[in-house]
């Protein structure tokens, strides 16, 4: 037999929890009827884009040259795009950004592997703060690097920054943060983000060595009343930011992000260069063109948000009166409670008795919770309701 990597093997023979339950949702739509099956397992919005979106599609489509369109862009991404998506930047957050700062990218998890495979140097780690977006895992090994995590706090899931002093040491190359969170649409407040950035300052003299803060950012947009996103790069200089516009543009199979290297580091050039060589190495080179010049004309849009906000509404009124304890998410279209027994497995196995698919807690660091994507069809969370309460008088 030859020899193949077991390791990928076993990566591309098992899907991620998340995708296990969205697959099996499918099956089961097609056994019960896609109605009675109340699939909150993946964050696949259901809003459609925004109509400029479509406009500028068209007309890009109708009115450009077919050969130009389609071709090859630089690979770090057409420069006229990379120049309006700074420009942007620049006027939301008052820090003057250029073109050669940015290096778009496949979506944010591309953005987020040439993040790593940049920085990363052997013997390196990076700190991870639960809950955390599963995939960090798999993002930060495939480079090389050990993740280490920061267990969550979960009567408000802000930042345990004892345990984060503790975990943080020489060997720390970075530390990645989720605000909006996917799984707890926690958002970060201004005091724990302040706090971050002095620690991430007193660490980087303490060892000699930048400790990089690791910006992930596809829910950005994403904020319920008068929550504010602090912009990390105007705290902590030696910031990197990936983006995607797969949650704010509804254009998750469109797969377009990109990563921010601020030019205020004294390591910026380097750093860049090292960023687009991880996209060179890792096959993320020249993202896709026809989404590079629809986003260049779409800055600053967003799909409408006000469904996502409805949703949240229905389901912390609906979790009260049913006994689910819930930390309001502030952000992001996830809902994150304790399951009603300890074993969240177990629970999330026992709602699947009323076709309820939930992701357990575990696979995001924090166990005895669940995920519950809302970026779905009103209607779904009002026929899943009586549902969520039959599942709940089974613990009460």
């Amino acid at each position: 037999m030859n020899k193949i990597s077991e390791e990928m093997i076993a990566l591309g023979s098992t899907r991620s929890v998340i995708r296990e339950l969205f697959e099996f949702g499918k099956v089961r739509a097609a056994q019960v009827g896609a109605e009675n099956v109340f699939d909150f397992s993946i964050g696949n919005p259901s809003v459609p884009p925004p109509a400029i979106v479509t406009e500028t599609a068209l007309d890009l489509l109708q009115n450009s040259d077919p050969v130009a369109l389609h071709g090859y862009t630089s690979a770090q991404g057409d420069a006229s795009v990379r120049a309006a998506i700074a420009g942007d930047l620049t006027a939301r957050f008052g820090m003057a950004y250029s073109a050669d700062e940015l290096y778009l990218t496949v979506g944010a998890a591309a953005a987020l592997c040439c993040a790593f495979k940049a920085l990363t140097c052997p013997g390196d780690e990076f700190v991870v703060l639960a809950p955390y977006f599963p995939e960090y895992k798999v993002f930060i090994e495939s480079v090389g690097a050990k993740m280490t995590v920061v267990p969550a706090q979960p009567a408000d899931f802000q930042i345990d920054f004892d345990a984060l002093d503790r975990v943080i040491g020489p060997n720390t190359k970075g530390v990645v943060v989720n605000s909006p969170n996917n799984p707890s649409g926690v958002v970060y407040s201004p005091e724990t983000c302040k706090k971050l950035a002095d620690l991430l300052r007193a660490k980087s003299a303490q060892f000699g060595h930048t400790v990089w803060l690791i910006s992930d950012e596809p829910y950005r947009e994403i904020v319920y009343g008068n929550t504010q996103v602090s912009w990390l790069p105007s705290l902590y200089r030696d910031t990197l930011v990936c983006y995607s516009y797969s949650k704010s543009l509804s254009l998750p199979g469109e797969r377009l992000g990109y990563v921010l290297v601020p030019s205020a580091s004294p390591d910026a050039e380097r750093l860049y260069a090292a960023v687009a060589g991880a996209g060179r190495a890792l096959g993320y080179v020249c993202a896709p063109s026809l989404f590079q010049r629809i986003a260049a004309k779409c800055v600053g849009c967003t799909a409408d948000l006000t469904v996502y906000a409805k949703n949240r509404a229905l389901l912390l009124e609906a979790f009260a009166a049913y006994g689910y304890p819930c930390v309001a998410p502030e952000g992001a279209f996830y809902l994150f409670p304790r399951t009603l027994e300890e074993d969240d497995l177990a629970f999330c196995e026992r709602a699947k008795e009323f076709d309820l698919l939930l992701v357990p807690g575990s696979g995001f660091g924090c166990p005895g919770h669940m995920r519950i994507s809302y970026c779905v069809p009103t209607e779904r969370i009002l026929r899943s309701l009586p549902a969520f309460e039959k599942l709940a008088k089974r613990y009460h």
